[in-house]
């Protein structure tokens, strides 16, 4: 509880990845009463509140008053009409403007400002949809300026779902929202290809799908390992223990190479950081 004594922290949005976040705090364990959310669907409002024991309401100033940090949870093109109820907040008592965490796609720092009051720290985050099983990772994004205390509060609130970077640039976050954001969905496709492949040559469907879906998970675990988990290795050594010379995933892999794989990963990774950019632009244009 130490980690998160005096936190009060309003969601503005009750969809998907507000419900993770929401989970992950309640794992961390900050309590359900220093948590409120402001969603408009009433569906969302009760099962947020049947699931979880969290306040809402469809009101934001009520579910705004008191908070020392504000997640900005909902749909680029809503943002700026959840963003206005922020004008009319009252402080938290003893503490100045709260730190404003925008998980909302596209939306820079400097559209940010122009729709929030002043003085508000904005810190910006990319997580990813495995945040929903608390295996996420986000990328996150504060100017020069802003306070240590607000960013290490972004940050306990990214790291209830899973890991956490902080980036250098904004424009980084293009790159994070191509690798990270977007990448899970690139190895369900590898997966759902893989079983294809294997349905064609003879394996049942089922049995297809059971080997990628598990093949997928295992080698996310040992990635992790290599990664975040203590251990010495890397993904290139990973990938080199399971290739033996002359045998049948060096057979397949020179396959994947001659066929330009490095080549449309890069194309592939380059398409999407350029479509976030393009749709950040967007979401300039849009709050002002």
């Amino acid at each position: 509880m130490d980690a998160w004594q005096g936190d009060e922290i309003a969601f503005l949005g009750g969809g998907n990845m507000a419900r993770a976040l929401i989970a992950g705090l309640l794992r961390q364990g900050l309590p359900a009463a220093c948590i409120r959310v402001g969603e408009p669907q009433a569906a969302l409002r009760t099962a947020l509140a049947a699931d979880f024991d969290v306040r809402t309401g469809a009101d934001n100033a009520p579910m705004l008053a008191g908070a020392t940090l504000i997640v900005l949870a909902v749909k680029p093109q809503d943002a700026v009409t959840a963003l206005q109820s922020l004008r009319v907040m009252p402080p938290a008592p003893g503490a100045g403007a709260p730190t404003l965490l925008s998980i909302a796609a596209g939306l820079t720092i400097e559209s940010l400002t122009r729709a929030s009051p002043p003085a508000m720290a904005i810190v910006r985050a990319m997580p990813n949809r495995a945040a929903l099983v608390g295996a996420g990772v986000t990328g996150l994004y504060a100017p020069e300026a802003t306070p240590a205390a607000a960013r290490a509060a972004a940050e306990r609130v990214a790291r209830a779902a899973g890991q956490a970077v902080w980036l250098r640039h904004e424009a980084e976050l293009d790159l994070v929202t191509a690798l990270s954001g977007s990448g899970p969905a690139y190895f369900f496709l590898l997966a759902e290809q893989l079983a294809a492949a294997a349905t064609d040559l003879g394996l049942s469907a089922e049995t297809a799908n059971l080997l990628a879906a598990e093949t997928l998970y295992g080698a996310g675990l040992l990635a992790h390992r290599a990664t975040v988990g203590g251990s010495a290795s890397t993904l290139s050594a990973e990938r080199r223990a399971v290739t033996s010379r002359g045998g049948t995933t060096e057979a397949a892999l020179r396959v994947l190479a001659e066929g330009g794989f490095d080549a449309l990963v890069q194309r592939a990774l380059q398409a999407a950081a350029s479509r976030s950019a393009e749709l950040a632009a967007a979401g300039a244009n849009t709050a002002r």
